[in-house]
């Protein structure tokens, strides 16, 4: 199998993986919603970006450098795996002894044993990074979900059971950390690498030097993707915060995983063809168009069918962060575009760009976020729709200059499946609102027209994907 069709296998297998997941994860969601109140996935979002911090630290960029190396020796899958369990206990000692801090930052006394539980999470994680590494190399995206849907199921069983035990916020911790266990555990009875005995200073330093820039990057990529919570956590209300984050969540379960797949897959794949830019730029623009073919129209029709769906799934008092998902919705429909641009400077190794691009996006959101939050929580989110416009500039400029992808060429690659739904997406609405009455109505109405309609329209202006699409699927 190619290369392009090895990709779009490995995309269609993490996307099913984290689909299966996730549609794990909405059920648990729903349910949890239902025992749950706004203030328990408020404590949460207090929470997030200190552990996503702490995530990251343990991670510190080792895992893409593995994947990233040309060549690659036991030797090196080895003093990553330890570089990794100290730097997590490493991490877990920082939180720990910074709980009390944080829980005063918030004036929630709840926070500090929680963030003392909650981070354990990072520990057991560090356990999994090379076995992640070495099936991402593999582009072996079956053998994640073997591991990622039981992990799933389990601890989604587990959090409904507490919440429904009235164990709140507890429920939801406890998720975490038996997802992390499990996970980590089938990556282990079912990935036949062990660690050795030996550690290399010289396999550190050249993984650390790749890795360190990107542990910078991603690191101000992590806290300003949940500067939102934190901030309106503290300059609004825990039940503000918890509908933000539930709101947060639901898109996550849709959007945030698909583009997780896209990004995993892609740059393993995309890393085969560094050494040859014109096999880079050609592989690039074939992936970018199924993924876009499939990935806007998920999007819009998320939007089109929020309302009803919370109406439908929810009780009353989740009902309002329908408006928040729509909002955070829109910002999303260019994360695959920029993902992949930043997978380019990747897969070259340029990772002083990425710093640099993380600076100056960084510089942005403060910017936007300092205007928005004194005009409210609609404001705010509109503020990262304006700033995901703003950074597909800076993001296209250097893919451009580095492999000759214009933005020209890069819209007449995907601007049709935009434009197509949107215009779709409106024509949906005056279907719904002619013909249909209630929530459930208008939910199957706007959904069976919408795919209908772009089913009809790929079909009329663009047949030869619906083949590639399928060819791909076949032989996934």
């Amino acid at each position: 199998m190619s290369l392009g069709k090895r990709t779009s296998a490995a995309v269609i297998w993490s996307f099913g993986e984290q689909l299966a997941r996730r549609g794990v994860g909405i059920l648990v969601t729903l349910l949890l919603a239902r025992f749950l109140v706004p203030e328990d996935f408020g404590l949460v979002a207090m929470m997030t970006v200190f552990l996503a911090l702490g995530q990251s630290l343990m991670d510190s960029g080792f895992r893409q450098a593995l994947i990233r190396l040309p060549e690659i020796t036991e030797v090196d899958y080895s003093t990553a795996f330890y570089a990794n369990l100290v730097l997590g206990l490493v991490a877990y000692g920082i939180l720990f002894a910074a709980a009390p801090s944080i829980s005063a930052f918030y004036e929630e006394e709840r926070l500090a044993n929680l963030i003392r539980i909650a981070s354990f999470a990072i520990i057991i994680n560090s356990f999994q990074v090379v076995q992640v590494a070495s099936l991402s190399r593999d582009l072996d995206f079956k053998a994640h979900m073997k591991a990622g849907v039981p992990a799933s199921v389990v601890s989604g069983l587990v959090a409904v059971v507490l919440a429904y035990l009235d164990y709140g916020v507890w429920a939801l911790v406890a998720q975490s950390l038996l997802g992390a266990v499990i996970h980590t555990g089938i990556l282990w009875w079912q990935h036949g690498w062990r660690p050795t005995a030996e550690f290399s200073l010289s396999s550190a330093k050249n993984m650390y030097n790749f890795g360190y820039k990107l542990f910078i990057s991603q690191s101000l990529e992590v806290l300003f993707k949940n500067i939102y919570p934190l901030v309106i956590a503290k300059f609004f209300t825990a039940p503000v915060a918890g509908l933000y984050f539930f709101a947060d969540r639901v898109r996550e379960l849709v959007v945030s995983q698909l583009l997780h797949s896209i990004q995993v897959v892609t740059f393993p794949a995309l890393a085969k063809k560094q050494a040859n830019s014109s096999e880079l730029k050609s592989a690039y623009r074939r992936v970018i168009r199924i993924i876009i073919a499939i990935y806007v129209p998920l999007v819009m029709g998320l939007i089109l069918t929020a309302p009803w769906l919370f109406e439908l799934l929810f009780p009353e008092h989740w009902y309002s962060a329908h408006e928040y998902l729509q909002i955070l919705c829109i910002a999303a429909l260019l994360y695959p575009i920029h993902s992949l641009n930043l997978n380019i400077l990747r897969v070259l190794g340029r990772s002083d760009i990425l710093l640099t691009l993380q600076v100056f996006k960084k510089f942005v959101t403060i910017v936007v976020l300092v205007i928005t939050i004194q005009l409210g929580i609609e404001a705010v989110l509109w503020g990262q729709v304006i700033q995901s416009v703003i950074f597909y500039f800076p993001n296209k400029y250097y893919s451009d200059r580095l492999v000759g992808y214009s933005f020209f060429e890069q819209f007449r690659d995907v601007g049709l499946y935009y434009v197509a739904s949107g215009l779709i997406f409106a024509a949906s609405i005056w279907v719904v609102d002619v013909f249909a009455y209630g929530a459930l109505s208008k939910f199957l109405l706007a959904v069976f027209t919408f795919s209908a309609l772009y089913i009809m329209a790929i079909f009329v202006l663009d047949k030869p994907l619906i083949g590639e699409v399928l060819k791909v699927v076949k032989k996934a």
